[in-house]
């Protein structure tokens, strides 16, 4: 199995089927990127902004709000949930590859996403 295949398998697990993710990754390789996230969320005037890591078979996220506030790992599962009530499980499906070649390729994929008004 590819590198890229492994990375998708835990991604799978840890955003579609509410799988353990690790606050020592998050603290290890995403809350160094927090500024330059922050920058970008303002830079592009997005409403949220995220992304997710995975090392060694582990996986951590992290999900920063436009007010500043910051989720992590299973709070930002549960806060892009919430975000995307009807539209989680298929924006996921569709972003794991995606996020899974970026990681494969030592990248971050940083997401940043702008709410539609109604």
């Amino acid at each position: 199995m590819s590198n890229e295949k492994k990375i998708e398998k835990l991604l799978t697990r840890a955003l579609l089927n509410n799988g353990n993710m690790e606050y020592a990754l998050y603290e290890h390789e995403l809350e160094e990127i927090l500024d330059h996230m922050k920058k970008s969320m303002a830079d592009d005037k997005d409403d949220y902004i995220f992304t997710v890591t995975e090392n060694n078979g582990a996986v951590a996220m992290v999900l920063i709000e436009k007010s500043g506030e910051l989720c992590i790992n299973e709070q930002a599962r549960e806060r892009l949930q919430t975000n995307w009530p009807a539209t989680y499980e298929e924006n996921i499906k569709k972003f794991i590859p995606l996020f899974a070649h970026q990681l494969s390729m030592m990248d971050f994929p940083i997401t940043g996403v702008k709410v539609e008004d109604k």
